[in-house]
């Protein structure tokens, strides 16, 4: 980035902005933040559910945290580390996954633990197919990590080179669906080291072999929990930046950016009344709201010979139950019986599912403390269409898809509905209130086209001092991409190629 970077404005205190924030304080740069909600986090935010017994901390956004020491990465910029702001709970198992024959496979992040619980439940040669199967992620993770999810492009043919051609030889650029199955038959298992695809917008089936990585994440790297909830990441990222030197202002919105030629000079904002009378003068600004709030605030959108295709939204119901439910893990996915068919509905139909795929979370299972004395608070996520994809009237099917959810469930030996106290339900409009493109929280889909130097850039054409972070640009979606979003923003203002050796990142094995 040309020119002074003294001064830098970060518009969300999200976790991207709060990591570039972390990581342009180590830099020596002075960091202000904007921030429109009244407490950071973005959509790891905070969402209180009270009711006469008491109060529910939910987590409306990101309920599975992955790859901790990116964490400690941004904390560490500053001189300080994970643990002396937040206590994580590594869950085993990260998952329990519930299948439509009666059958439950709990997924393990040790790896002599988990060829145990295969070979239990899908015999010795799925355990084989297992090891095979960890091994192959395990490769990929250390192929990608560096050289194509944590570094800035400015071309693909930045990318040629030999960790290219050890990712196509690893099959990186074919099919994560049907590489899968080729070292796992039992479709169970199939499901249970795929379904994260979803996450970045794609079915299994479409997906590249590349984003068999967040299968890493989630099954190798280990899943974990903070003391406090989800919530407490953010807050911890924003104490840290305050300790630091940043300057953080809750409760105020970007509502414009000032130029002259080709760079910003000021951030105008304004409070909860409106009002359009403040500004921040800048030497730099970092962009990290949902690709429609960025083009709004830079006055245009990039051009594209094709329009973004954005990923599929998700119904989400946040519970308050007045008795416990030990029999739920901490995650439990509960599968219909049908599978692709499911993201056919989704993704090309623009459908309900006929037979949901359910995502149940209980975070009182590890942290009781969420939740009202004797009571349980609950998370149910049910992927659904975008409102690009799907036209429908959630104010009508909203409520009513809530109860056949719940419906679904009891049938499947989940009983959530007989002891309500307190629910709140999220639906596709909810999100779309909230500035999430197409009402999806997932943003932009990782196709092909829009994936690596292929996504929407973290640089901005036409201003030179003006940078993008969050799940709409490089390297994507989920807290992991969006934590190294932040470092690479950083590192465009800063000029930095790489981390210092002392904070390079090590491959977790899961033992």
């Amino acid at each position: 980035m040309p020119g002074r970077t003294d001064h830098v404005v970060v518009v969300g205190a999200g976790l991207a902005g709060l990591s570039t924030a972390l990581h342009l304080l180590g830099a020596g740069r002075r960091v202000t933040v904007l921030e429109r909600a009244e407490h950071p986090g973005g959509r790891a935010g905070r969402l209180d559910l009270r009711s006469p017994r008491g109060t529910y901390h939910a987590d409306p956004g990101p309920t599975v945290l992955t790859m901790p020491e990116l964490l400690d990465e941004a904390f560490s910029a500053v001189g300080e580390k994970i643990d002396e702001r937040l206590e994580l709970v590594p869950l085993d198992p990260a998952y329990r996954a519930r299948f439509a024959d009666g059958s439950t496979i709990d997924v393990h992040t040790d790896a002599e633990a988990m060829a145990s619980e295969v070979r239990a439940t899908c015999g010795a040669a799925a355990a084989a197919g297992y090891e095979r199967t960890r091994a192959w992620l395990t490769r990929l993770y250390e192929v990608e990590i560096h050289r194509f999810i944590g570094a800035n492009h400015d071309s693909p043919l930045g990318l040629v080179g030999p960790d290219l051609a050890r990712l196509a030889a690893l099959g990186g650029f074919g099919r994560l669906g049907p590489r899968v199955a080729r070292m796992l038959p039992d479709e169970r298992l199939q499901r249970i080291f795929t379904f994260q695809s979803l996450y970045a917008g794609v079915p299994p089936h479409r997906a590249l072999g590349a984003y068999g990585v967040i299968a890493f994440m989630d099954t190798i790297a280990g899943v974990y929990f903070p003391r406090g909830g989800m919530r407490r990441v953010g807050q911890a990222l924003a104490d840290a930046a305050v300790n630091a030197g940043a300057r953080i202002h809750y409760g105020r919105t970007a509502t414009g950016l000032e130029r002259r030629g080709g760079r910003v000079t000021a951030v105008r904002h304004a409070g909860r009344d409106g009002a359009d009378g403040e500004r921040l003068p800048c030497d730099a600004v970092v962009l990290t709201p949902d690709l429609p709030v960025v083009h709004d605030l830079i006055g245009r959108a990039p051009r594209r010979a094709v329009p973004l295709r954005w990923s599929p939204s998700a119904v989400v119901l946040h519970a308050g139950l007045r008795t416990p439910r030990p029999e739920l893990a901490h995650h439990t996915i509960s599968f219909g019986a049908a599978w692709r068919r499911t993201f056919e509905e989704i993704i090309d139909e623009g459908r309900l599912m006929s037979d949901p795929s359910i995502l149940v979370t209980r975070p009182t299972a590890t942290d009781p403390g969420l939740a009202p004395a004797g009571s349980e608070l609950v998370y149910v996520l049910a992927p659904c269409p975008n409102l690009v994809r799907g036209r429908i009237d959630w104010a009508h099917v909203g409520p009513a898809y809530r109860d056949e959810l719940l419906s679904v469930l009891a049938d499947r030996g989940i009983e959530l509905r007989a002891d309500l106290d307190v629910s709140d339900l999220v639906t596709p409009v909810d999100w779309a209130a909230a500035g999430h493109a197409a009402g999806t929280p997932f943003s932009a889909a990782h196709t092909f086209a829009q994936t690596g130097p292929f996504r929407p850039r973290n640089l901005v054409r036409g201003v030179e001092n003006a940078v993008l972070a969050g799940c709409g640009t490089t390297p994507g979606v989920g807290i992991p991409p969006v934590l190294i979003s932040g470092r690479l923003a950083a590192q465009r203002i800063t000029g930095a190629a790489d981390l210092p050796p002392s904070r390079a990142r090590r491959v977790p094995t899961g033992r």
